[in-house]
């Protein structure tokens, strides 16, 4: 009877040092939980404010565009150079507020078109075609 309680003994302070460990790591489980759930939602609020803030440069430009097309017409063409000037700086913070998106969303040509825009948006519209653009084959399409 004797050596059948100090098995049971042993026994149950094995199952207490198991437990013990159990403690510790459902601890540090839940430390790492919660710090992870802390980072998520520190990424959506940064989701949500950039979110916000594309919303709002898209209702910017929607307006620029509706306000630009009732006093020029349908043409940019006829924009004054002040205008120019202006509608290529809002262009130039959208994309270098925003470049890691644009990455993905514009071709590198449209990056390019709108990286000459930004140059010098008061000769862009006169400047004369290139090779590639005034090219047109006098013998038609080829099949």
């Amino acid at each position: 009877l004797t050596t059948k309680i100090e098995e049971l003994t042993a026994g149950g302070a094995e199952l207490h040092t198991e437990i013990k460990n159990y403690e510790g790591e459902v601890t540090h489980d839940q430390q790492a939980l919660d710090k992870a759930t802390a980072l998520r939602e520190k990424q959506v609020a940064e989701f949500n404010a950039e979110e916000k803030d594309l919303l709002a440069s898209i209702s910017a430009l929607k307006a620029a565009i509706t306000v630009l097309s009732k006093h020029q017409g349908s043409s940019l063409l006829q924009l004054p150079a002040s205008r120019a000037t202006t509608v290529a700086s809002a262009l130039r913070d959208a994309m270098s507020k925003h470049s890691g998106l644009l990455k993905t969303a514009l071709t590198p040509s449209q990056r390019k078109v709108a990286m000459s825009f930004i140059q010098a948006p008061e000769d862009y519209f006169d400047a004369e075609p290139t090779f590639k653009q005034s090219y047109a084959p006098q013998s038609g399409e080829i099949f």
